[in-house]
């Protein structure tokens, strides 16, 4: 068999059927997993076809099946926090199934939401999943009456809609957990704004496992925050915390700095957790950050293979589906990298 894409241009249906000898017909049910035929046939052909290098024509293959075999990424998520890993999660659900994903980032603008929405309708994309920057709010433009599926990952769904989100409390007691597993009896939270619900779900949590008696700091998603948030702890009259469970890992650093600054060791007198296991940020934190990790690439992947089903006419059941978290231990508690 010496089929050369180089000489011959681009390899076709009728190369792989003339290589495996049989018909067209039969290599193009055989393919795309139609018709009659023995399993041994059905196989030698799709081998033959990628030992020769055959790609289908998507064009061709979208007639046939009435689909574009793409799928529009939407977010307001334009620095990529959180869309980045989701997107990675969405295209490998989807890149064995030949399905490509286009982003188009929208930042917090309805009329530029809606181009894009337009966009993706006359590319006829088979869905559209949409991702944000937190799970409370929606998106500025409605897509609850497409004439396509919608899938939401990350941001507040529409109505029946099929949404996934990464379960709050569930990371928040996973943290609080590991630090009373460590010995730590007098553990403090400090987070972000309250109006956040994530924020509100991951302060309940840590009060069901540390008791409603301990203190809740509620602030900004900064460093800085989290070095006024300990400067505050340290001026309080009694007993100062010997554990620490921070609404993201940006306030754990600037929890850390400060904490170095009066001359406290981490972990040895004070054990800290962050939430969000930002690489970028808990690697290089000194010394690495024991962190949360949302899982935001399952998220993502979950999303994509529900979108795959919608856009294929398979029944999906609406509702919010909260994914698990992972526990990244590193060493601001004491242990090497690990993931519980």
């Amino acid at each position: 068999m010496n089929i050369s894409g180089g000489k011959r241009g681009r390899i076709t249906i009728h190369d792989v059927a003339a290589a495996a000898g049989v018909s067209i017909s039969t290599a193009s049910k055989a393919l795309n997993d139609t018709g009659r035929m023995g399993a041994e046939t059905r196989e030698r052909v799709k081998r033959i076809a990628a030992e020769i290098g055959f790609r289908p024509n998507a064009l061709a293959r979208g007639l046939l099946s009435k689909r574009s075999f793409t799928i529009g990424l939407l977010t307001n998520d334009t620095y990529g926090r959180f869309t980045l890993p989701v997107m990675a999660g969405v295209s490998e659900a989807l890149v064995d199934h030949g399905v490509s994903v286009f982003l188009c980032a929208i930042e917090d603008d309805p009329a530029l939401g809606q181009i894009h929405v337009d966009a993706m309708l006359d590319k006829q994309v088979d869905g559209i999943i949409a991702t944000g920057k937190r799970l409370d709010r929606r998106l500025p433009v409605d897509l609850s009456n497409l004439n396509v599926p919608v899938v939401y990952a990350f941001t507040e769904g529409a109505p029946d809609s099929v949404t996934f989100s990464s379960d709050d409390g569930h990371g928040a007691r996973l943290a609080t957990e590991w630090l009373r597993k460590l010995g730590r009896r007098r553990i403090a939270h400090i987070t972000g704004p309250e109006d956040f619900v994530s924020v509100r779900e991951r302060a309940n949590a840590y009060r069901e496992v540390a008791g409603d008696g301990v203190p809740v700091l509620f602030g900004v998603w900064s460093e800085g925050w989290g070095h006024d948030a300990v400067a505050r702890l340290w001026s309080a009259a009694g007993e100062k915390p010997d554990g620490i469970f921070c609404g993201n890992d940006q306030i754990a650093r600037g929890v850390i700095d400060a904490l170095r600054e009066r001359g406290i060791k981490v972990p040895q007198d004070v054990s800290v957790v962050g939430f969000d296991n930002w690489e970028i940020v808990a690697a290089q934190t000194r010394p690495p950050l024991t962190t949360v990790d949302m899982e935001l690439k399952e998220l993502g992947r979950q999303a994509g293979l529900t979108i795959l089903s919608l856009a294929e006419g398979r029944p999906v059941e609406p509702g919010v589906r909260k994914l698990p978290c992972r526990l990244v231990v590193r060493q601001t508690c004491g242990g090497d990298a690990l993931g519980i």
